[in-house]
């Protein structure tokens, strides 16, 4: 249901199982539309952890919080639904306070990113407030957890993003980041005032996701 023909994250995952020998890959999802293909694909699987952070509600409609895995695959799908107007803090906020706790404890072989640009401020498609710098601080916070885990092993494929000059914009930033020409500290780009959404969803998704990862 997205707007692609090919899922290229769900087929490199794949790829990545049944040629490189890989059994823990962590599927990050920052798109502004729940990857509902991706999470279908691997939901009964703990060989594949799925996080994303989407608007919600929205197109297509899944990714409650409630969908968390089914069978083998329950507490391998992490969904962080988010109301619109987030932006850097809630983001960043998320990634530091549930995702990386969550990628430590998996400590996957190798990081995908479906890089989403269309929740950055001003697209047409989105609601959300990301920033050109906040999808760099991002991309530093997840190859700082793929250092840890998996020896900086992160691929970022390109995904949604409708206002033309952000995503170029953006996606310079997240290039600079990956060539090391950057180096983003997601800290500072938080909100020092007490965010009441992110501590919203934080406590929300250490419910329903605490008794699977103990780091939460």
């Amino acid at each position: 249901m997205g707007f692609c023909l090919f899922n290229n994250i769900a087929v490199g995952a794949r790829y990545a199982q049944k040629h490189l020998g890989l059994h823990r890959i962590l599927i990050i999802d920052w798109d502004v539309h729940h990857g509902n293909g991706t999470q279908h694909s691997f939901e009964e699987e703990s060989s594949v952890l799925y996080f994303s952070t989407h608007q919600y509600p929205f197109y297509p409609g899944t990714g409650s919080f409630r969908e968390a895995g089914r069978g083998h695959g329950e507490g391998f799908t992490v969904n962080i639904p988010l109301p619109p107007g987030c932006g850097d803090t809630e983001y960043l906020g998320l990634f530091d306070k549930v995702l990386k706790p969550i990628a430590l404890e998996y400590a996957p072989q190798l990081i995908l990113v479906s890089a989403g640009f269309d929740c950055y401020g001003g697209d047409p498609l989105g609601g959300m407030n990301v920033t050109c710098e906040g999808f760099a601080g991002m991309t530093r916070a997840v190859m700082e957890m793929a250092r840890s885990c998996c020896q900086g092993k992160v691929v970022l494929t390109l995904e949604g993003g409708y206002n033309i000059e952000g995503q170029r914009d953006s996606v310079k930033q997240v290039l600079m980041e990956l060539a090391g020409m950057s180096h983003t500290e997601p800290s500072n780009l938080l909100n020092k005032r007490t965010s009441r959404i992110l501590d919203e969803l934080t406590e929300k998704a250490r419910e329903i996701h605490g008794r699977f990862w103990s780091g939460l």
